[in-house]
């Protein structure tokens, strides 16, 4: 009896310690990992537009929207987070518009956990490149096969439901920044 309750002290006691380090870690580590986050985000909206020279943070409804200026620091476009569920879980967007929301820059997957091979392929570059310069008005639309139009998209093949998912995802945003920047401006 004494021997078990001996264990059972230091498996308590090993996870608490445990624990204690990992919080420990994390709360050390957290100023570092949102910077490095930051700045993938920043890297990805001058890729996304190569006419962006300077972002600027504004907050729309406790959203998180990018003004996007050039070098004469003129409005060029939006950068924004959007995310919604995917197949297997959440899927994180930064999607980069003009200034006028009507036709996207590209997007970025910045997180996802899609089948690998199936719907993780919604972040290989012959995905994702479908989003450059693609109307916006109407919405986006997923199709399976045929001839594209200027506001389409090809889905993946066997992963629809994560090609549908992007596209809801984008389209639910962007009716959102509008929505939002429409009433900012009155």
């Amino acid at each position: 009896m004494i021997k078990n309750i001996k264990i059972v002290a230091v498996l308590t006691f090993t996870c608490l310690l445990c624990a204690f380090l990992l919080s420990l870690v994390n709360i050390l580590a957290r100023d570092e990992t949102e910077k490095n986050q930051r700045r993938e985000i920043e890297e990805a909206i001058f890729n996304l537009s190569p006419l962006t020279k300077r972002i600027e943070k504004f907050i729309l409804d406790n959203d998180n929207v990018y003004r996007l200026l050039d070098q004469d620091n003129k409005l060029v476009g939006y950068g924004f987070i959007a995310q919604g569920n995917g197949y297997q879980g959440t899927i994180k967007i930064l999607v980069v518009a003009n200034q006028s929301l009507d036709e996207l820059e590209g997007i970025e997957i910045i997180e996802s956990s899609e089948t690998p091979g199936l719907g993780g392929r919604i972040k290989e570059g012959l995905f994702k490149d479908q989003f450059k310069k693609l109307k916006v008005q109407p919405q986006i639309e997923c199709i399976k096969d045929g001839t594209k139009k200027a506001n389409q998209i090809q889905s993946i093949t066997s992963a629809t439901i994560s090609s549908k998912a992007v596209v809801n995802i984008v389209n639910q945003k962007i009716k959102e920044i509008r929505d939002n920047i429409n009433n900012e401006s009155k």
